[in-house]
This record gives structure tokens, sequence and C-alpha cells, in this order.
């Protein structure tokens, strides 16, 4: 078996949003109850915080699917004609944003004390990165020993997962800009202040003393990162409450 997860970056028609929601948490949740290995399929939203200001955010949306697949080879694609369903409703918006991208994990979620796994996540944020070219094990584990390890201490991180893009790629295929994939889990009501302490402790400026180690010159600069809040099934809410449905019927949409 081995750890498989597909990021389905996307934007919706004009003013079919609840439409949308409503065919992802049911008819589609029925349809991939059928697929062998999925673990998990979630929705996120994109969030008006965001670490790297200056950089584009063309989708509104993502999708993300985990499985753990006996033949990846054979399972991957099988995704493919379920995600085509919204696309032949209508629902995706035809603007040429739309990208799907299957990466072969190094492992599960690498979680810190900040973790309440009783909890569900308030969001992900997503990086497309790359390593120097010849510089791959240098940067393994810089991630591995060093740079995850301080991600996740940072107040409202919680766990982060790694992976690379895979040779079983779910049609239509485009080109992808981030060979590596970095997902960064949140549990937390303040993403502001989050990636605020997360920006202050790279700067060694945080108030709480910590200061991350220079990033490693292995890290290739060709790397764009997506915030996300959580927008399908149960959601996280202040002070650990679980609730599933529309933001909006709480005041939050």
């Amino acid at each position: 078996m081995a750890l498989y997860t597909t990021i389905h970056l996307h934007n919706v028609a004009t003013g079919r949003d609840a439409e949308y929601a409503s065919w992802f948490d049911g008819a589609h949740r029925k349809a991939l109850a059928g697929l062998r290995g999925l673990t998990a399929a979630d929705r996120y939203e994109v969030t008006p915080e965001q670490i790297m200001r200056d950089i584009p955010q063309p989708w509104r949306y993502l999708s993300i699917y985990d499985f753990d697949l006996p033949d990846p080879a054979l399972d991957v694609p099988a995704l493919g004609p379920l995600i085509a369903d919204a696309r032949d409703r209508g629902l995706i918006a035809d603007d040429e944003t739309e990208k799907i991208y299957t990466y072969r994990m190094y492992s599960d979620w690498k979680g810190s004390d900040n973790w309440r796994r009783d909890e569900p996540l308030s969001g992900v944020s997503i990086i497309l990165g790359n390593y120097v070219p010849g510089r791959a094990a240098e940067y393994h584990k810089w991630y591995d020993e060093v740079h995850s390890v301080e991600v996740i201490n940072v107040p409202g991180h919680v766990a982060m997962k790694r992976g690379e893009l895979s040779p079983f790629q779910i049609e239509p295929r485009h080109y992808c800009p981030g060979d590596q994939l970095i997902l960064c889990a949140q549990q937390t009501d303040d993403l502001n202040l989050t990636i605020g302490d997360f920006s202050a402790r790279a700067g060694g400026r945080s108030p709480s003393g910590i200061a991350m180690q220079p990033r490693s010159a292995s890290g290739s600069v060709a790397r764009t990162v997506h915030y996300f809040r959580k927008v399908s099934g149960e959601k996280f809410w202040p002070g650990g409450i679980a609730y599933a449905g529309d933001l909006s019927a709480y005041g939050r949409g």
C-alpha cells in the first residue's frame, strides 16, 4: 500500500457555489464511496490571509483526496470521471484555471503538540515547490529534520506532510509548477495571528523569542504558497466545537 494525494484546484461557475457544495457533499461523496483506498475527501476555500501577498491566488477552491492504494496506476485515474461529473454539469468555471495534480506522499501527517487530534482542521496551506537540481537529499533532510518541526510548532499550525509529483496523473493533464507538494494543516480561529507569527519567526523577530533557521539554499525559489479554509463536512469552530454545513449559517460566510 502507498499514500497518494490528489489536489483539485478550481473555480466554480458564476452563481453556482451552493450547487457545487451540494454536489460535492451529496452525489460526489456517494460516488467516491466506490473508490478503492480513499481515506479522506474535503473542500477548502482560499482565504484573504496569505503569507506571500504578492503572488496570484488564481483558485478560489481546493479539493483534497487522500488515498492508501494497492495499485496507484489503476486506482488514481479512477477519480478522473468523478471529478469530470462536475465539469459535465457546468459547475466548474471554464476559465483555464482548473488543475488536477496527484502526488506520492513520503509519509502521513507529522504532527506537533499543537494538534488537537479529536477536533477537525480549520484549513490547510499548500506549497507547490521544487528543490534545486542535484540537491534533493539536502532538501529532504532540511525539511524532515529542521523546517517541518519549525513550521508545525507555530501556533495554529499543527501538522505537515509532503510528497512528490506522481507519474500517475488524472486527465485533463496540465503542466505542474511544483514537483514537490507541502501540505500544512491548521487549527486556528485567527489565521492572521498564525501567519504573522510564522513570518516573524522566519525573520527572527517573533515576540516568542523563537527564530527559524535560515531557509536552505537547496529549496528553489520557484514555489507558490496558498492558504485555504475548510468548507466541507465537519469544520473547526473557536473553542473546539465541530459543526457541519454552510459557514453562512453561523454568521461566518
